[in-house]
């Protein structure tokens, strides 16, 4: 479920070239590379975005070199042979985070720290359904100290910057403000990546996996994709600290899974179905032996307006877990970040033109696979 105009488009590098859907992952190949990242130099300026130090040119330079230092390059040889590069940042003592799509058929993998050449690393875990990847690489450097992430979702218009290797440019910055949030990201398979920021920071080919962070040096999501026309998605901090820490531990995430078919309400199926607004998730269809099966109601039947066939019959999704859900990419966030798998979810519906409260017992996305 993408935002309306919005494809996901992507770069795997891995292949050497740019997928059809894509304009933003991995670079091309590292012979693009022309520039070696450079270590900062100084003391750490601090986070206050409204001082700088002598030497600063702006607020993104005192940024930048407050968390460069924790932002690497990674070179993957895959299996095929080819070659790509792409951008991790420290988590913690011992882990970097990257995306999956990075680091997707490595047979081979490699990152280097603006301090010190080439080092090899090792997969701990990766997740499709997030985009997300953990990489060991042993300690590191005594300048590469773990990043902090927000702790609530950035409010549209907050300045940002992309930290990178863009096309092989090692150590690139470049500056935005976040442009929206809820934003959904069309993955490899069936599903959506939920809960993403958009921006208008430039990213590029080789930006995948890097940080987007505030001029407080807090990662409000981790770069994924870039449309061009000035438009780049992150995976949420939010989602971030979700999937990573299980990823760590177990080298996989479950994730929340109501199996059902969902369009927006628009004024047609308003309409058709007697709503008394044109705001909410309408369920087209339940899934067999699914979670919401016995629970929730699909459509049972069509009309057709102005031509065109309109689903009724079926609940309209109002909230879960007390969250609003007035659309179909806030939804798919609330049962992101609000919701676990095995637990009960209170579901607000709309049905037969009352308001009712249901439980339902979270499934896993692994039962559709």
């Amino acid at each position: 479920m993408s935002p309306q105009g919005l494809s996901r488009r992507r770069f795997l590098g891995l292949l050497g070239a740019a997928t059809a859907l894509g304009t933003a992952g991995c670079a091309d190949s590292p012979s693009a590379e022309t520039t070696d990242p450079v270590s900062s130099a100084g003391d750490d300026p601090g986070l206050d975005a409204t001082r700088l130090d002598a030497d600063s040119q702006s607020r993104y330079t005192d940024v930048y070199r407050s968390i460069s230092d924790s932002v690497v390059q990674i070179r993957v040889i895959t299996t095929f042979g080819s070659a790509g590069t792409g951008t991790g940042f420290v988590y913690d003592e011992s882990h970097l985070v990257t995306n999956e799509h990075v680091v997707a058929d490595a047979e081979d993998l490699y990152v280097r720290y603006p301090s010190t050449g080439w080092r090899e690393a090792s997969i701990v875990g990766t997740d499709t359904h997030s985009d997300l990847a953990v990489l060991s690489v042993g300690d590191h450097p005594p300048a590469a100290d773990p990043v902090s992430f927000v702790e609530r979702e950035p409010a549209i218009g907050t300045e940002v910057v992309a930290i990178g290797n863009p096309y092989g440019l090692s150590g690139s910055v470049s500056a935005g403000i976040v442009s929206g949030v809820d934003r959904t990201l069309e993955g490899p398979n069936r599903f959506s990546i939920p809960d993403t920021i958009q921006t208008d920071a430039a990213v590029n080919p080789g930006n995948s996996g890097g940080p987007l962070v505030t001029l407080q040096g807090e990662v409000v999501g981790v770069i994924s994709a870039g449309q061009g026309d000035n438009i780049g998605l992150a995976i949420s901090s939010a989602l971030t600290t979700r999937v990573v820490p299980s990823l760590i531990e177990t080298g996989s995430y479950a994730h929340p899974y109501l199996g059902i078919g969902l369009r927006d309400v628009t004024p047609a199926v308003a309409e058709a179905n007697d709503l008394p607004e044109t705001s909410g998730v309408y369920v087209t269809q339940v899934v067999d032996d699914g979670p919401s099966d016995g629970v929730l109601r699909g459509a049972t039947d069509d009309v057709s307006i102005n031509g065109r066939p309109i689903p009724v019959g079926g609940d309209v999704i109002t909230r879960i877990e007390g969250e609003p859900t007035p659309t179909t990419q806030q939804l798919a966030s609330a049962l992101a970040l609000e919701t676990r798998v095995g637990q009960p979810a209170a579901i607000q519906v709309w049905r037969d033109g009352t308001t009712e409260t249901l439980d339902v017992r979270i499934g896993s996305r692994d039962q559709a696979d």
